[in-house]
């Protein structure tokens, strides 16, 4: 093969990879851009023009403050703020107990306890989601947040994630921790756990946006007003403002903006835990 015809094909593979990529970007980006338009267009702009005009000719932050208007914004916004703080807490303590336990301590059936966390993972939520509210309603949870943290204050993936930053990390560390006398706990807390650190703030994050995300659960075991989580408040936008997709538009971006936010703040951390979680061949 002469080295022009080489030259070519590696251009040509540049090509297609660059290609694929701008593809994927204007999957995931095209939605996302195309609300946050539409939040910022005023009355007297179409929003269904062809092709999109993605670019305002006004831009008005009217249509946030109609959504302010309508709903207790701040109010659900902190609603949905301590469930997604109680889960991410909460998914790092429990699941990184978990995780070490799989991944260090030798038991009897820990290979089936393994298997069976991996099975919640492939268990729809809503098989199970009338005997999860049974046992919120016979707990006293139904009507509170401590009722929507539940089904996720600890997860499959969570304990996954812990379980593989912990079977990745070298044995000889906590062998010296135990030749200086360490105890299990000591070994966990102490020389363990600080050495994830990536690893959990995977966990804080997924379980930060997955909570903060959900509608179903919130939706079902809330019915006061005054508890209602963001995503549920925002519902009400599509019965008041039914024919104004741009304020619908504005209450959708007040909810995912903190996300991004977010995840542009713990970005270093989320890609250095993944490293430190990848499952070994």
């Amino acid at each position: 093969m002469t080295p022009g015809l080489m030259a070519a094909r590696r251009i040509a593979g540049r090509a297609v990879r660059y290609l694929l990529l701008l593809l994927f970007l204007v999957v995931l980006i095209g939605p996302f851009a195309w609300q946050l338009s539409t939040s910022l267009k005023g009355l007297g702009e179409s929003i269904f023009s062809y092709p999109p005009d993605l670019v305002p000719d006004e831009p008005t932050l009217r249509n946030y403050a109609r959504v302010i208007e309508t709903i207790p914004v701040w109010r659900y916004g902190f609603n949905s703020l301590v469930v997604a703080v109680l889960s991410a807490v909460s998914n790092c303590v429990f699941g990184s107990m978990a995780g070490y336990a799989l991944a260090r301590m030798n038991f009897k059936g820990r290979k089936l306890v393994f298997a069976a966390f991996l099975g919640t993972m492939i268990i729809p939520f809503e098989v199970i989601m009338v005997s999860v509210f049974l046992t919120s309603r016979s707990l006293g949870l139904v009507d509170t947040l401590l009722g929507v943290v539940l089904p996720t204050a600890v997860t499959g993936l969570s304990v996954l994630l812990c379980r593989n930053g912990f079977h990745n990390l070298p044995m000889a560390v906590e062998e010296a921790a135990m030749l200086d006398g360490a105890g299990e706990w000591q070994r966990f807390w102490r020389v363990a756990l600080p050495s994830v650190r990536g690893t959990l703030a995977v966990v804080a994050i997924f379980s930060f946006v997955f909570a903060w995300d959900e509608f179903l659960w919130p939706l079902i075991v809330l019915s006061t007003p005054d508890n209602y989580t963001l995503t549920v408040g925002i519902q009400y936008l599509s019965g008041t403002f039914t024919a104004d997709q741009r304020v619908i538009a504005a209450g959708t971006m007040i909810a995912v903006v903190p996300l991004l936010a977010l995840f542009f703040a713990l970005q270093r951390f989320f890609f250095r835990g993944v490293g430190e979680g990848a499952v070994k061949g």
